[in-house]
């Protein structure tokens, strides 16, 4: 399948490729697992990935044309992590990007529900994504003390958790060709 868009007057550098692993499903849904042009092109040589589909740019040498890939292919399936790693952003993504006390979007850091001058620890049962003045407002102060229940309980998400939360946020930019393997999953209309 190839998909002809008007990208001849784009730098390449506004030609990333979507890459899929061997079984056409993102590597990653959030954030979307997109490589350069210099490595798209890189993998394609080395013999890594096929070209799923394509941009109109062309890239040339003096020995060499070819059009950018839009979207490449593992040729050898990559298991996908078991368990996410704890990061910020993850549990970002876990919350929603929404602090657990007030709902806000903005300034969102993160907040140990059981602070950890009282026993809290820094692990996914006890962190929550706060925007900076409810965290400032609990301060060093138990939930019940602070009167601020976190929205959910913090919990361990799967991988799952976090592609089905990540399909909420799509990036800024998706081009037409990517559509098709990044929503394979959702209920079509009838």
């Amino acid at each position: 399948m190839t998909a002809h868009f008007r990208t001849q007057n784009v730098s390449p550098q506004a030609c990333p490729a979507l890459v899929l692993n061997a079984d056409y499903r993102p590597l990653s849904y959030y954030p979307l697992s997109l490589w350069g042009w210099q490595d798209a092109i890189k993998a394609v040589f080395l013999d890594r990935v096929n070209i799923v589909s394509e941009y109109d740019k062309v890239v040339k040498s003096p020995s060499f044309e070819m059009r950018l890939p839009s979207v490449v292919s593992l040729k050898e399936y990559v298991r996908p992590a078991r368990q996410p790693a704890f990061t910020r952003f993850n549990v970002f993504l876990r919350d929603r990007f929404t602090c657990q006390y007030c709902g806000a979007h903005d300034e969102l850091t993160f907040d140990h529900v059981i602070p950890r001058s009282k026993g809290g620890a820094t692990t996914w049962e006890n962190v929550v994504a706060a925007c900076s003045p409810c965290n400032l407002r609990k301060g060093d102060r138990l939930p019940h003390d602070a009167h601020m229940t976190p929205a959910q309980k913090p919990f361990q998400p799967t991988i799952v958790d976090l592609h089905r939360n990540g399909r909420l946020f799509p990036p800024n930019y998706l081009h037409d060709s990517w559509l098709d393997y990044l929503y394979w999953d959702t209920v079509l209309e009838p």
